[in-house]
């Protein structure tokens, strides 16, 4: 789309489209909280399955490109390695969003991000798993990882709403929904969240999509391998979103959404696998590069440190950030540099 384009319109495409997603995941952040007390999904339910998925409606709209086009290549990349990066999220929001008084593990009110953090690793390992199967075993645009991906993670939902309702560690009252008042104001109130959210969600669309597109056109310019691109410039570009979220929930003091949202995307990403399966009608997951396998063995890696610190909520901080957070970003930075060894000797 943007392959004439020069240089500097590129950037400047770039950086509008950044700036639109920024904007719009502020918004989502905002209503999807609303919304959550409205209804009462609470925190966690409503960060795993409505703020995860419309925050990756950015890479639902890159695979679906992708596997039209049969560049399959990019939408992997893309995915798995938005996995390990989105994580580096948490380590923003940990130094930044939260302060040096405390760390965003410790304000957990429950152990649920150990149940959605465990779902990562879950699909993950099914992911890693899915590789090592024959090339030609697919029926009707389905191959056996891709069912038992899709219900992983539907199984996993379903604990996390179990989870919602009530666990003996929980340290306030769950699954407490908020009061609704049955008044003609309080629906206009609700209806206008819901366009509001509703906008924002297209504006999260669009904007990734000329994210994709204009990003792809400058990778292309400077002679970027597909793969390395999708795994860290497309990746951490569509990561907007959940940064702007996510620190839009801790000024909120909603600090449970606000992990619940990287967790839950992280899980909701395999499942895009699966999509592109459907459509291009070929596996994807046997046919996947050496670095896709690597970017999946690091995205368990980030995780672990995570669930570790919503155990021990660990107060302890070094450079503004928790001892988990910390961890994690050392792990990705020595799985980065092993990355880019990878793509030096071909993936």
């Amino acid at each position: 789309m943007f392959d004439s384009f020069s240089p500097l319109v590129l950037g400047l495409i770039f950086v509008a489209a950044a700036i639109v997603v920024w904007r719009a995941g502020i918004v989502l952040s905002n209503t999807t909280d609303a919304l959550d007390k409205h209804y009462g999904l609470g925190e966690a339910l409503g960060g795993i399955i409505v703020l995860a998925i419309v925050t990756n409606l950015p890479e639902i709209a890159i695979t679906v490109s992708a596997a039209l086009s049969h560049k399959v290549e990019l939408a992997v990349g893309n995915i798995l390695g938005g996995i390990a990066l989105q994580t580096m999220v948490l380590v923003l929001l940990d130094a930044v969003g939260v302060g040096n008084q405390t760390t965003l593990t410790a304000k957990q009110a429950s152990l649920t991000p150990v149940l959605e953090g465990s779902l990562v690793i879950a699909m993950l390992t099914l992911v890693i798993m899915g590789h090592q199967l024959p090339k030609d075993l697919v029926f009707a645009r389905l191959t056996p990882d891709s069912i038992v991906l899709v219900g992983i993670w539907l199984v996993g939902v379903w604990l996390i709403g179990r989870a919602h309702k009530g666990l003996p560690w929980q340290t306030e009252p769950p699954g407490k929904a908020a009061q609704k008042e049955p008044t003609h104001t309080n629906e206009r109130r609700v209806s206008q969240t819901l366009w509001l959210f509703s906008l924002a969600a297209l504006a999260t669309l669009a904007g990734g999509v000329m994210l994709e597109e204009s990003g792809d056109a400058m990778a292309k310019q400077l002679g970027m391998d597909g793969v390395l691109f999708g795994a860290t410039i497309l990746a951490a570009a569509t990561s907007l979103p959940e940064v702007s979220t996510g620190l839009a929930s801790i000024k909120n003091k909603n600090y449970t959404l606000a992990v619940s949202d990287i967790f839950g995307g992280n899980a909701f990403l395999p499942v895009l696998l699966v999509v592109a399966t459907v459509i291009s009608g070929k596996p994807v997951l046997p046919t996947a590069q050496r670095s896709d396998m690597y970017l999946t063995g690091l995205g368990i890696m980030v995780t672990l440190p995570y669930i570790c610190g919503a155990l021990f909520r660990p107060k302890r901080q070094i450079i503004r950030m928790g001892l988990d957070s910390f961890a994690a970003l050392l792990i990705y930075l020595v799985g980065a540099a092993g990355l880019f060894i990878i793509a030096s000797t071909g993936s």
